[in-house]
């Protein structure tokens, strides 16, 4: 879908030397930032979400641990 996105002259041009250096376009390595972005919060909400069942499901164990 297409989309326009405008950057802060200052990023811009940190872009292009890095698009430059790496020999890709700009349009790759957002591509590839916003991939990565994604794919930590992903990972960040699955560690969260199972950080809550263990907490939960051995919340008596814990309490145990923490009092010996």
């Amino acid at each position: 879908m297409p989309m326009t996105l405008r950057l802060p002259e200052e990023l811009d041009a940190a872009l292009v030397t890095i698009a430059e250096a790496e020999h890709t376009s700009k349009h790759a390595l957002i591509l590839s930032g916003v991939e990565q972005l994604v794919r930590e919060r992903l990972q960040a909400a699955q560690v969260a979400e199972a950080l809550d069942f263990v907490l939960k499901r051995d919340a008596g164990l814990l309490k145990r641990l923490e009092d010996a």
